[in-house]
């Protein structure tokens, strides 16, 4: 049975965020669209954007920065200062020049776009002020918002059908458009003419991601907890009860910790930093993957294999879900190509997003795609880039209530003390006391880049460990940092260490009075 849509519904939002992940392997000539530019083209694209009813929209990137659509122009969304559809990709003045980090669209549909230095600039349909600039008259060419915003930096956007959110460096929410659900935020169903702050539940905390579904809104905070307002007729909010949430709930969740939220058409996907994956709300096509089509009103986990999950997708145009594990697998389910699959099946595709450009209708992108070349990497190079990667660590370590993500298998390679403590141990969490945050850190790093970067002082405490754990190198480099740094401010501190640890190579180096 079909969940029951709430008026005003359409093609939907898809929350769209450049992350540096796979992406780099991304085939466009996946996404039908593609297929009216030229070969010379295709190779200068380095992002994209697949949206409208029918796939039949797209905003591309390329490796000069400029900007470029294609398509219907349903709204003027293509942004050119017209209705005129396009064969032919034309290029954006009004961007041009601008890196684009982050945009998401909606049902109209309308744009919302965040650039590298945090500016936002929407356009397209606005029938319900969802482009943020105080009318309701549709934008057909890009608008710089900063109502409210002017001296923020914005580092991610969300649409929902007709409602748009940002999140901020500072980790505030801001929220505009219809909000006939309460999706806003605001404590009313009135519609947002222009940015506003959502406060009430969120106003202390810190947000570090932010999702739409058609008519709802989510926000992890920095301390793992997800907070859920506006339509909730298909147990989207997770709370348990069919009410709209006019301002912010937050999510029972206990004892889980949530890294990412994604919003599909009426359902919804976390990710927790453990890996695990929880789903809830419309189930009508499997698309929660609990192995029936029963709707669910509170998390409910979803099981895709004993590897562990880095990443979670969900497009608000289809009722489709897709995962990626630490081993490079990609699951997809619910509605695939028309089939309802009820259970996560393994594909053989290399991301999540060529599940949303082969299987969903429309084929739609459900983040900004990004097709850089991928650049060869040493050995080296790539050991130093996944130190404290939560996606492929298999070890943390609970440092001054702070987690540091390693690989046990490098840490027995390149310390004694580990190979021993380690070896037979299924332990996934080590509580470390001995040892600061920032000088177990820098330990840690050392093992993954043979060099450490800290000031004199902290040093200090790094050459109390390489001498706890006999890392004779190590307190090399700690002696050379803390030679370099002396100065009459921290002569006395530096003297005492070096009394302290008989590092006689650079106490005669200590200036006298």
């Amino acid at each position: 049975m079909e969940e029951e849509l709430p008026p005003f519904y359409g093609e939907s939002a898809k929350p769209v965020q450049a992350t540096p992940s796979s992406l780099k392997m991304l085939d466009v000539g996946k996404w039908p669209i593609f297929s009216l530019c030229s070969e010379e083209e295709l190779q200068l694209i380095r992002q994209a954007c697949v949206f409208g009813s029918a796939g039949n929209e797209v905003l591309y990137t390329t490796v000069n920065n400029e900007v470029f659509v294609l398509g219907t122009n349903c709204c003027g969304c293509l942004g050119l200062g017209d209705v005129q559809s396009t064969i032919e990709p034309r290029r954006l003045d009004s961007l041009s020049g601008k890196k684009v980090a982050c945009l998401s669209y909606g049902s109209g549909p309308h744009i919302v776009l965040a650039t590298s230095e945090g500016e936002v600039f929407t356009w397209g349909h606005n029938a319900y002020s969802q482009l943020g600039n105080g009318t309701t008259n549709h934008g057909l060419v890009p608008c710089h918002i900063s109502t409210n915003l002017s001296n923020k930096q914005v580092i991610e956007v969300a649409c929902g059908s007709y409602h748009s959110l940002v999140l901020t460096s500072d980790g505030e929410v801001f929220a505009w458009g219809y909000n006939n659900s309460g999706q806003v935020g605001s404590g009313s169903t009135a519609n947002q003419p222009i940015p506003r702050r959502v406060t009430s539940c969120l106003q202390n905390k810190v947000v570090v991601n932010i999702a739409c579904g058609q008519m709802c809104s989510m926000a992890v905070v920095d301390n793992g907890e997800v907070y859920v307002w506006g339509y909730n007729g298909n147990g989207q909010l997770g709370l348990g009860s069919g009410g709209n949430q006019s301002t912010p709930c937050r999510l029972a969740l206990q004892g889980v910790r949530v890294q990412r939220v994604a919003c599909g058409y009426a359902h919804t996907l976390i990710l927790t930093d453990e890996g695990q994956v929880y789903a809830w709300g419309a189930n009508s096509y499997g698309q929660l993957g609990t192995g029936n089509k029963s709707n669910q009103s509170y998390p409910t986990p979803v099981v895709v294999e004993k590897d562990r999950i880095i990443e979670i997708a969900a497009c608000h145009s289809a009722h489709t879900s897709a995962a990626k594990t630490q081993g490079g697998h990609v699951y997809m389910w619910g509605q695939c190509r028309g089939q309802s699959v009820v259970l996560p099946h393994l594909t053989h595709l290399s991301c999540t997003d060529d599940v949303f450009a082969c299987f969903a209708s429309p084929a739609v992108s459900w983040r900004l795609l990004s097709v850089e070349p991928d650049d060869h990497l040493t050995v080296a190079e790539s050991l130093k880039r996944e130190f404290d990667n939560p996606s492929t660590a298999d070890l943390r370590f609970l440092v001054d209530g702070k987690y540091i993500y390693a690989h046990k298998v490098l840490l027995k390679i390149r310390c004694e003390h580990f190979r021993s403590s380690l070896d037979n141990s299924e332990d996934d969490i080590v509580e470390m006391s001995e040892f600061s945050y920032p000088v177990y850190r820098a330990f840690l790093e050392y093992l993954y880049t043979d060099s450490i970067s800290l000031p004199p002082e902290e040093a200090v405490g790094l050459l109390d460990l390489a001498t706890f754990y006999r890392e004779n190198r190590l307190k090399k480099l700690c002696q050379q940092t803390i030679k370099q740094g002396i100065c009459e401010e921290n002569a006395i501190a530096l003297l005492s260490a070096a009394v302290k640890y008989d590092a006689q190579s650079y106490y005669g180096r200590l200036p006298t009075s």
